[in-house]
């Protein structure tokens, strides 16, 4: 279980780079989250810091310059785009200097024309390839023209279709949108084709931040379960989830195996606090962590104890459902366990 065995005081001791997240982690919309620039910047006295986006619409130098008007020490380097876990790809795939119809903005085709490729928007030109990413000026022409070159399968000779994320919303000032995902969805309902994805959850963007920073032992911070830790966990890499954006107390009860984290944070002042270890009590499996108990008792979550602070009952309560091994669906479990003062909080 992923909150045991834990013999550091604090989420970063032993952790030699810490990779973060954006939006929901570092910031909301314009505005820095609170405590997030004061906490990385801490952090990043005495390890790397890194920054990962799956949003390909902006560029390395775009972000950082962001991240510095926050008050984060950010150069480009720092920053780790899906794009970039793209050019990771195709490397693998093509020569220098081939052609790739490119579907997607300023951030995407930057990367591609860093990479040594020569960007193309039809598929009369015979591309080697074709890359994709979100852009807001992404248009049904764009898709079209990546649908009729990659038409014939890849099997059958056709070529490579890398998708820099699939995530299926992005947060817009008015509200949620649809994402990239959407868009690469548009395509194969038309070619019948998968795309190879780089960005989370699967591993090429997590690959990419390591090899550039030498980590041995990073920590990746994400706000969603489905992209962040399920990324970080299918990289082999130790996580945190922050609740300082999408995922809330309910979604962390009911983390499948896969999407469990190391650590779960209220806010990311948290990296630096002790971080306290979950114990089992033997006779009926009740986890302890701090001065909150919860256990699982036939089909109910029962509270054993609340203890006095909010975030360690949320900890010892995913620890028991997820020790339990039952799907939360099939379990009762109390309201309080719901509660959610860390949205409030931001």
């Amino acid at each position: 279980m992923a909150l045991r065995g834990r013999t550091s005081p604090t989420p970063l001791d032993g952790v030699d780079a810490v990779l973060a997240d954006l939006d929901g982690v570092v910031y909301a919309g314009h505005q820095a989250i609170p405590h997030a620039v004061e906490a990385l910047n801490a952090a990043g006295q005495t390890r790397r810091l890194g920054y990962i986006t799956n949003n390909a619409s902006r560029t390395d130098a775009t972000v950082a310059g962001q991240l510095r008007e926050l008050g984060l020490a950010v150069q480009p380097e720092d920053v780790i785009t899906s794009p970039q876990a793209a050019m990771r790809l195709l490397r693998d795939m093509l020569p220098e200097g081939s052609r790739v119809l490119v579907v997607g903005g300023e951030g995407l085709t930057v990367e591609v024309e860093k990479a040594g490729f020569t960007v193309t928007r039809s598929a009369e030109d015979s591309p080697a390839a074709v890359v994709q990413g979100f852009s807001p000026d992404v248009a049904w022409r764009d898709l079209a023209e990546a649908a009729f070159a990659l038409a014939l399968p890849e099997d059958e000779g056709g070529i490579p279709w890398v998708a820099t994320n699939t995530d299926w919303t992005i947060p817009q000032a008015r509200g949620i949108a649809p994402g990239n995902g959407t868009l690469v969805s548009a395509v194969h309902t038309a070619v019948g084709r998968l795309a190879t994805v780089a960005g989370k959850p699967e591993t090429p963007i997590f690959f990419e931040a390591i090899a550039r920073f030498g980590s041995k032992h990073p920590l990746f911070i994400g706000d969603r379960l489905d992209t962040d830790i399920l990324g970080a966990q299918r990289a082999g890499i130790a996580s945190a989830l922050v609740l300082t954006g999408i995922d809330r107390p309910k979604h962390v009860l009911a983390a499948p195996a896969g999407s469990r984290p190391d650590f779960i944070l209220g806010d990311l002042r948290e990296l630096s606090q002790p971080y306290p270890a979950a114990k089992t009590r033997g006779k009926d499996g009740a986890v302890t962590v701090g001065d909150a108990t919860v256990r699982v008792a036939g089909n109910d979550v029962e509270i054993v104890a609340e203890g006095s602070v909010q975030i360690n009952l949320l900890r010892a309560a995913a620890g028991a459902i997820w020790d339990s091994g039952r799907a939360i669906y099939g379990l009762r479990v109390p309201e309080r366990l719901y509660d959610d003062p860390f949205r409030a909080a931001r």
